[in-house]
């Protein structure tokens, strides 16, 4: 039998006609409301990478009897190539997924993802006691369980295995809290996402205490209820090995009393759409990532020396920021804003960049408004929004029209560089005749 096979003989996905689909290319299955009729159909599921069971109540087998493998058929399932199982749709009972999880051990299966599943009373996880799974990644989205306050013992009975867990994701789940306990039984984990919850300002700091999370790298907190900037700083100034923190879609403001020191090792950091109208001090020192698009900025003046991608588009900025102040910025969006002109002397840095995109903008076309972006056209790619999304807003004679077709010259639109050297020729004339 397959470890497929074990699992619905185990949870009982015994619900209406049903069968398998496998899509050998992609080395897919899925598999949708089996019933013990057509089982037979889970066969082809053998050569599969993935596996998904999509639909099914489980409730009425919460003591279908479960045992040990024997030597033949642990090597069987041992041998198979399963890395991934997807269970989406299902009322799951606790106390039957804890002894079903066991039979995790025999296989080779790395990643297990819950979708849109409904976890029923409280399993006893005592049986996974020192059990270790090959297990690396955890996903559940939409799903609905007991509140996680209070069950501190549960996740240390499987410390044996989550203290080996390398990805954990809960999202859209209305998570409000992460127990400081808990967070201390995941030793080894490198990424946590539980964006789309209900976690508050107040929830962090118990969150991420000393030696929760002790190795984690990457930190989604996208939409969530996080107002304060700062305090979520000092939630996670424990995390010293946090590289990338996502707190887009929240709504944050900034407490001008109080000042904190982000991790030394943090070098992505996205707070866009976050309602900022102006740019949060202090940031990382050593970011290298930052992503502040989508809010109601009006100029951004800032320097980070080893930033290399800046992102701020959909903002309200009336001209560009100085490139100047990043001196290793290889990427600059600055789309759908309310930038006018592009200035001459900083084109010429714009053309080191390897993506630049300035695309719908107002731009007044009088002169060196135009110009400049043709300039910057003839040394970057603007990507898939040149030319079309370049349009002239002023004046009225250009209104409509794209960028690259208003009539300029260099001679119109930076006189200087061509004066400057015509001035220096007659003055060496000048001294050549005298």
């Amino acid at each position: 039998m397959s470890v497929a096979v074990l699992l619905l003989l185990g949870l009982g996905l015994l619900e209406a006609e049903g069968r398998c689909f496998f899509n050998r290319t992609q080395e897919h299955c899925v598999c949708y409301n089996l019933s013990q009729e057509s089982l037979g159909s889970i066969i082809q599921c053998l050569p599969a990478s993935v596996v998904e069971f999509w639909g099914g109540e489980l409730e009425r087998y919460v003591a279908f009897p479960i045992s040990n493998l024997d030597s033949s058929t642990t090597k069987l399932v041992g041998s198979l190539v399963i890395r991934k199982i997807v269970f989406g749709d299902l009322l799951v009972p606790e106390i039957l997924l804890a002894r079903v999880l066991r039979f995790f051990s025999y296989t080779q299966v790395q990643e297990l993802v819950f979708e849109s599943c409904i976890f029923k009373g409280r399993g006893n996880w005592a049986e996974m006691a020192g059990q270790g799974l090959p297990i690396l990644s955890l996903h559940f989205n939409n799903v609905t369980s007991a509140p996680l306050t209070g069950r501190e013992q549960d996740f240390s009975s499987l410390s044996g295995w989550l203290e080996t867990l390398q990805e954990l994701a809960v999202t859209g789940s209305n998570v409000t809290s992460l127990p400081c306990g808990i967070g201390r039984v995941f030793r080894a984990l490198r990424s946590l996402d539980v964006a789309q919850n209900s976690l508050g300002d107040e929830s962090l700091m118990p969150a991420f205490c000393e030696g929760a999370f002790p190795r984690l790298q990457v930190l989604s907190l996208q939409r969530n209820n996080l107002t304060s900037y700062h305090r979520v700083c000092k939630s996670v100034q424990l995390l010293r090995e946090l590289q990338h923190l996502d707190l887009s879609q929240n709504k944050l403001f900034a407490d001008l009393s109080s000042s904190c020191q982000w991790p030394v090792a943090l070098r992505i950091f996205n707070l866009s759409d976050t309602g900022l109208d102006e740019v949060l001090t202090p940031l990382p020192a050593s970011l290298e990532v930052l992503d502040m698009s989508c809010n109601h900025l009006h100029a951004v003046d800032i320097s980070l020396s080893s930033l290399k991608k800046l992102f701020l588009s959909q903002n309200m900025l009336q001209a560009a920021p100085s490139i100047r102040n990043y001196p290793m910025l290889d990427t600059l969006h600055l789309d759908s804003n309310s930038i006018t002109e592009l200035p001459w002397d900083e084109v010429k840095l714009l053309g080191h960049l390897r993506d630049v995109a300035v695309a719908g903008n107002p731009y007044n076309c009088s002169c060196s408004g135009a110009g400049a972006v043709q300039a910057l056209a003839g040394l970057v790619h603007l990507g898939q929004g040149w030319p079309q999304d370049y349009m002239c807003h002023s004046p009225p004679r250009y209104q409509g029209r794209l960028v690259k077709d208003v009539p300029v010259s260099v001679l119109q639109c930076n006189g200087a560089a061509v004066i400057a050297p015509v001035c220096v020729a007659l003055a060496l004339l000048g001294l050549a005749g005298a």
